[in-house]
């Protein structure tokens, strides 16, 4: 039997893939093979026939291996990396105390090193795409682009379009805009709604054709832009084939704000103004109404479930499995608590078993596969990619893992999909293609020095958690215990 070396995969021409299964959308298959060039699955089917129809290529043999689609993380903060170990024990709103205040005490170098650090983190979770909310450093989002790009992982880009300055917070009191406010006439519009537009055009027409970044508006949170902001948004995404991410229904303050202000909930705000729709991506979305679920399903809004964030620091656990059942469009989310894509699923089903589950009696919680889906396919459709990945299907880029089956966990699976959200880790990870390209081999990338990247990220990290204003409601673990002990 040949030995699986990296040599075998690293290739610059085509490559016929023999894995003992292939993860597909109807369910896992024995003797399949995939043919990758270019960049994408050229031919997905039965290994013989396969190998029968292409006589030029070397059949790469992957025994004990299941090739499977990469995660698709449909929400994340690539700059925030550098505070990850700040959030632990936060109670909700973190983002005033810790990340906008970290984030701006960032300058170029450290605001690449933080991105590429979290890609690096990604890929090692079994993540080929990664979804950035927009980073609130003040940095050109190149630098960004740079980091994902120079990491090799496909990013769906956020530039942040907010045009509302200060704190939106502080602001009290019904809304005053009128209706006129979420058309196109830019009469008496404010100079920070057309700056903020118009950088919006050129962020979307600026990384056209790029094969790994693909470009998308974001507002913080609906306070923190007009009207007119938040509706223009939402049409030049939905013109340019794009999304726009919007933080939603995420924490009881910001729900109670808008009520204060509008007389309508976050969702419901949005709707209003004509910002709903299959353009938006509505990261978190915890603090829903049955009238909230109904307004997703009608207009094709798409979620972004995000458990590990709600069992760190949120609110609320999304109804993920009432989404499901409704036909509500998601998928899942890190928002930077951890890269581990195995992890992630896991905890999408358990946090639906803990916050609904136990106390209807449902000891399915959607099953293995609901949370694969979303977590691949579903959350390649969330954000505005389901035709390009999240599936091994002919045509689709070729985006994938190999993850090791003849391992303690995985061995006597009779299940593969429930082994694989319940048992499944990034240890399992073999390799990791990103647009056909080979990009972490066992836990390392190719062609860049991670280690290297990893110690100059502390050092950058330390600097800038210093300097940063930065204001935690708990000590450290340590410290707590501490006093604990002294009560």
């Amino acid at each position: 039997m040949t030995q699986l070396t990296r040599e075998l995969l690293d290739s610059s021409g085509p490559l016929l893939l023999v894995p003992d299964a292939v993860l597909l959308p109807e369910g896992v298959a024995d003797d399949h093979a995939v043919v990758v060039a270019d960049g994408s699955f050229r031919a997905v089917g039965p290994a013989g026939e396969l190998t029968r129809t292409h006589p030029g290529l070397h059949a790469v043999r992957l025994p004990g291996h299941l090739l499977m689609p990469g995660f698709v993380d449909a929400h994340h903060h690539l700059t925030q990396s550098f505070g990850s170990a700040l959030a632990f024990g936060e109670p909700s709103e973190i983002f005033r105390r810790v990340w906008v205040p970290l984030e701006g005490a960032l300058d170029e170098e450290a605001a690449y090193a933080a991105a590429k650090l979290a890609a690096l983190e990604a890929l090692r979770g079994g993540f080929t795409t990664v979804t950035d909310a927009g980073t609130r450093a003040d940095v050109d989002v190149e630098v960004v682009a740079s980091a994902a790009r120079d990491a090799g992982i496909r990013c769906v880009l956020g530039l942040v379009c907010n045009d509302i300055t200060g704190d939106p917070a502080s602001t009290a009191g019904p809304s005053t805009a009128g209706p006129s406010t979420a058309g196109d006439s830019t009469a008496g519009e404010p100079a920070s709604t057309a700056a903020a537009l118009e950088r919006a055009e050129k962020h979307l027409a600026r990384y056209a054709g790029d094969p790994l970044i693909h470009a998308s508006l974001a507002v913080s949170i609906p306070e923190a832009a007009t009207a007119r902001t938040l509706h223009r948004t939402a049409r030049l995404a939905a013109e340019a084939g794009a999304i726009v991410q919007i933080h939603v229904n995420e924490h009881l303050a910001g729900v109670e704000r808008s009520l204060v202000r509008h007389g309508l909930r976050p969702l419901e705000h949005l709707h209003s103004i004509g910002a709903l729709g299959p353009q938006l991506l509505a990261a978190h979305a915890t603090l829903l109404t049955p009238r909230e679920l109904t307004l997703l399903a009608d207009t094709g809004t798409a979620v972004s479930y995000n458990p590990v964030a709600s069992a760190w620091k949120g609110n609320a656990v999304a109804p993920a499995t009432a989404m499901a059942e409704r036909g509500i469009r998601f998928g899942l989310g890190t928002d930077g608590t951890r890269g581990d894509g195995f992890r992630l699923t896991d905890a999408a089903e358990f946090a639906q078993r803990i916050a609904y589950g136990l106390a209807t009696g449902d000891s399915s919680c959607g099953a293995g596969w609901t949370w694969l889906e979303h977590a691949t396919a579903g959350g390649a459709d969330a954000v505005g990619l389901g035709a390009r990945t999240g599936t091994v299907a002919e045509g689709l880029a070729a985006d994938f893992l190999l993850v090791d089956l003849a391992t303690p966990e995985l061995a006597l699976s009779r299940d593969v999909p429930w082994e694989l959200v319940r048992r499944g880790n990034r240890d399992q990870i073999t390799a990791v293609f990103v647009g056909g390209e080979l990009r972490l081999w066992r836990g390392r990338p190719t062609g860049w020095d991670g280690p290297a990247l990893v110690r100059q990220a502390a050092e950058l990290a330390r600097a800038a958690v210093e300097k940063a204003p930065i204001t935690r409601v708990h000590p450290t673990s340590t410290a707590a215990r501490r006093g604990s002990v002294a009560r």
